[in-house]
């Protein structure tokens, strides 16, 4: 990919990126850093983005991993500085053990939705995939995915309300 089909292809996306990178760091300042970096490896990449589908996607891709990254050295330095845990802050075993229900009762949930309903929703809030990137796996569009989703968690959210009930 020489330089101009780098500008028209690639360049765009930079809105759509910084879009993401603030939703997941909620921080202007790094999001521009972060995007900044998307670009210097895309642009060393640049002979082989001939080679893949969907350029957008790979940005996306890269833009998640470094965004994840970043999380994970804000959270190591927030535990460094945080030495005090307040006695008020330690969830009590009964709260512990309640959560510990939820979360299994929940599984068990959308173990029962229908199949692409329950594939959709793991992919979303477990795997942590974007709604195109689900759409791109299962050969399906974005509006579908985001109609199942909404499905699957309406479906859910009543039956947990009714097994707490």
């Amino acid at each position: 990919m020489d330089q101009i089909q780098f500008k028209r292809e690639v360049l765009p996306l930079r809105e759509e990126l910084l879009f993401y990178a603030q939703r997941m760091l909620a921080d202007k300042d790094e999001s521009e850093d972060i995007i900044q970096e998307v670009f210097l490896k895309l642009w060393y990449m640049r002979e082989e983005l001939n080679h893949y589908n969907n350029v957008a996607a790979l940005s996306m891709t890269i833009t998640k991993h470094l965004c994840l990254n970043r999380l994970k050295v804000r959270q190591r330095t927030y535990e460094d500085v945080e030495d005090v845990t307040l006695i008020s802050e330690t969830p009590t075993p009964h709260y512990q053990l309640e959560q510990k229900d939820n979360l299994a009762n929940v599984l068990r949930i959308i173990d029962r939705l229908p199949d692409l309903q329950q594939t959709v929703l793991r992919m979303k809030h477990i795997d942590g995939y974007e709604v195109e990137e689900i759409a791109s796996l299962t050969g399906s569009t974005p509006d579908a995915v985001r109609m199942n989703l909404s499905r699957a968690r309406r479906r859910v959210k009543e039956i947990f309300f009714k097994m707490q009930n």
